[in-house]
């Protein structure tokens, strides 16, 4: 189920993704969130900027999805991880990895694809 409605910040951040300008947003005392922010979630600071978001992670967590919401019941069963890249973590779906074969502690790159199910753009992450 697609529409024509942009999740603001949030759409801008994935094409920025995509064009390799992937970015994070970073408050005067150093602490990291994903758009869209207008307030710092750890000190309420409002002043915020973009810093260059590396090009690689750590995994920090991971589990292997095979009862998925209706949103992805075509994409099961597929392996979501919680990807530590410093100030900030991100969450997504691996692929180009067979389920229950990327564990803590690998390192992966942040990309973009499409849920098998809506085609809707989504989070993803390729091992290095």
């Amino acid at each position: 189920m697609t529409d024509d409605r942009v999740d603001a910040g949030f759409d801008e951040w994935l094409r920025a993704l995509v064009t390799e300008d992937s970015y994070y947003l970073e408050c005067e005392h150093g602490h990291g969130s994903l758009p869209p922010r207008r307030v710092c979630p750890e000190c309420a600071s409002t002043e915020l900027s973009e810093a260059s978001l590396p090009s690689t992670g750590t995994v920090d967590a991971v589990t292997t999805v095979h009862v998925p919401t209706p949103a992805f019941v075509d994409d099961a069963p597929y392996t979501t991880v919680v990807v530590d890249f410093g100030p900030v973590r991100l969450t997504g779906i691996v692929v180009d990895a067979a389920p229950k074969t990327v564990e803590v502690g690998d390192d992966v790159e942040p990309s973009v694809g499409a849920s098998e199910t809506t085609g809707d753009e989504v989070l993803v992450f390729r091992p290095t």
